[in-house]
């Protein structure tokens, strides 16, 4: 079985089991925590807990001004690498054809070109996340190995697709072999580490939202 074989077959096939049952492992456990009733009185004219978590979540999509430049930058960053990840595994037509096996379903790719700027882009964004982590003294300090790790594990298929794309480094065959291995260990690794705030926050932000709003607290 050559790389490229072990790393479309096994390899994925593994991971994707792996986070599949890790993800339902982690929502099943976290919303199967025993909880508190919440005995506080709800305030007369507080909007439903549906609304409430709407609102919530809109609300923390952007940061207020008053927090200064520094956190403005990394909203906007953040905003740009995410964005540029979707792209990238939602436009590309390797990719959809991929989802369309899985699926069954598909939609038109975009330009190879405009995925490549993309690429770029987003690795850059990913690469100045990096160096802010690592220059600011607040987010140095605060820093564990599973942020390293789980940024290591998020830029590594964008840059292992890029090489593959443009045909730098090794034979075509050998760098999408690495480049599925990527794949297959960012998968193994979601459940597990930070990248699980995808699914997470949105029941974070928004179980926030709830308990402020029926304390009375303006979202």
């Amino acid at each position: 079985m050559s790389l490229l074989d072990f790393a479309r077959g096994p390899a994925l096939q593994i991971a994707m089991a792996i986070f599949v049952l890790g993800l339902m492992w982690r929502l099943v456990s976290l919303l199967g925590l025993p909880r508190a009733k919440d005995r506080s009185v709800k305030r007369p004219g507080t909007p439903s807990a549906a609304a409430a978590a709407v609102s919530g979540f809109v609300r923390h999509l952007w940061v207020p001004k008053s927090m200064g430049q520094t956190s403005m930058f990394s909203q906007i960053n953040g905003y740009v690498f995410h964005i540029g990840l979707a792209i990238i595994v939602f436009g590309f037509a390797q990719h959809i054809m991929f989802i369309r096996g899985l699926f069954g379903i598909g939609w038109p790719g975009l330009p190879t070109s405009v995925i490549s700027v993309v690429g770029i882009v987003t690795l850059a964004s990913l690469v100045a996340a990096l160096v802010r982590r690592m220059t600011s003294p607040v987010l140095k300090m605060i820093s564990t190995p599973n942020d390293y790790f789980t940024w290591l594990v998020t830029a590594l298929p964008v840059l292992t697709g890029l090489l593959a794309v443009s045909h730098l480094g090794a034979r075509y065959e050998t760098l999408l072999a690495i480049h599925l291995l990527s794949i297959a260990a960012m998968l193994i690794w979601f459940p597990f580490g930070k990248l699980m705030h995808a699914f997470l926050v949105f029941v974070t932000s928004s179980g926030t939202a709830i308990a402020y709003s029926r304390r009375g607290v303006k979202l």
